[in-house]
């Protein structure tokens, strides 16, 4: 039997986005020029379509069913990133120049989310066959053995960074196939070793667009005073930046969180979200729920995330499955990274990065994606001992 537990907690996820949904797109909805509950009902099919999605999987066998979806996901995503530069306008949606979404039935999809999961399908199937433990190995060998899986990143990289125009997602996936690679058994060294690689590779990609320059610019206006009081005064006005590049929705969204308090204004009676903050039913949704709900609102949601990633893990530490190890800790590493970097973007620890929070942001191509990949995890649960 599937595990029951994880699939009330996401369910109730998805119902909590709705909610959030409905109260935080009210500037948006007036703006849109639609009706109040357009989104909200958007939410709400996205949502179900999710909660079947996740049951439809659950009945299968894992032996026989999980890798049929898991390189489904994995080719036909990387298939149609590929090829979304040169399909006419009427089938794509592009932001600032750049294809993202392939439009179907009136909805927009995104198939980078879709990738994410069977990007780590694709690694769990693979590092359970050729990689095993590196204990012995030099660092060169490791290399060696980690060249072809470098290639299919680095290829990733380029469609979703440079034709997609989407660093965040790069750096979620990064981080998920380090960690991957450390649990299947990679050497500390090595780890080490692709760590400093691919942030060199990041700066790279910061410094060859100038939005994203700006982006970092504005984030360590906000962060600089606390850091700078540290250093020697030279030092400290050489790395200044001028106070005209503030980040305004930075510090909206500190603004909408302080504004909530332990208990928050109520559900609809934030302020932050009438224009102060861009589609805060997003992007900010945390901020959002955070001037709603406060602080206990906040901890509550953050309590069913970690319960819900503590599950995926425990099926993970019950599986017999190497593969199945691996995609489950793959999984729950590519939710959690996800939120982390969502949740440090709001509240000005780090350069906001455009990424969603799972199963709570609004959006179907996400909540969908995520909901493959807790379906899958749920179908491999049947052969794991969970009490």
């Amino acid at each position: 039997m599937a595990d029951r537990k994880l699939f009330a907690l996401v369910c109730v996820l998805i119902g909590i986005s709705v909610l959030l949904t409905y109260s935080l797109s009210v500037y948006f909805t007036i703006f849109s020029g639609v009706g109040e509950f357009h989104f909200a009902i958007r939410q709400f099919i996205f949502g179900t379509i999710s909660i079947f999605i996740m049951w439809s999987l659950a009945q299968g066998d894992p032996d026989r069913h999980l890798s049929p979806v898991g390189f489904t996901l994995f080719i036909g995503s990387a298939f149609l990133m590929i090829i979304m530069p040169f399909l006419p306008d009427f089938l794509v949606t592009a932001v600032g120049g750049a294809k993202r979404w392939i439009k179907v039935f009136g909805f927009s999809l995104a198939p980078v989310e879709f990738f994410k999961v069977g990007f780590v399908y694709f690694l769990a199937w693979s590092f359970s066959r050729k990689l095993g433990h590196h204990g012995d190995m030099g660092i060169k060998e490791e290399f060696i053995r980690f060249a072809p899986y470098g290639i299919v990143f680095i290829g990733a990289m380029f469609v979703i960074a440079f034709v997609q125009n989407d660093l965040g997602q790069v750096v979620v996936l990064g981080l998920t196939l380090l960690f991957m690679l450390m649990f299947a058994g990679s050497s500390f060294r090595f780890f080490l070793s692709l760590l400093l690689g691919a942030l060199l590779f990041f700066l790279f990609f910061i410094f060859t667009a100038e939005h994203r320059i700006l982006r970092i610019k504005s984030w360590w206006a906000l962060a600089q005073n606390s850091v700078l009081d540290m250093l020697p005064a030279r030092l400290a006005t050489a790395l200044r930046v001028p106070t005209e590049v503030e980040p305004y929705q930075i510090g909206h969204s500190l603004n909408a969180i302080h504004n909530g308090g332990l208990f928050g204004t109520g559900v609809a009676n934030g302020t932050f979200k009438l224009g102060f903050l861009s589609e805060v039913h997003t992007d900010f949704v945390l901020a959002g729920l955070a001037e709603e709900f406060g602080f206990a609102g906040v901890l509550f949601v953050t309590f069913l995330f970690m319960w819900m990633l503590q599950r995926i893990f425990k099926i993970a530490n019950r599986t017999r499955s190497s593969s199945t190890y691996l995609f489950s800790i793959g999984i729950g590493l590519l939710l959690a990274f996800a939120f982390l970097v969502n949740a440090y973007g709001i509240s000005g620890i780090t350069p906001i990065k455009g990424i969603s929070v799972p199963f709570l942001s609004y959006g179907g191509s996400a909540v969908m994606a995520a909901s493959f990949g807790i379906g899958m995890i749920l179908m491999a649960s049947k052969k794991a001992k969970m009490e």
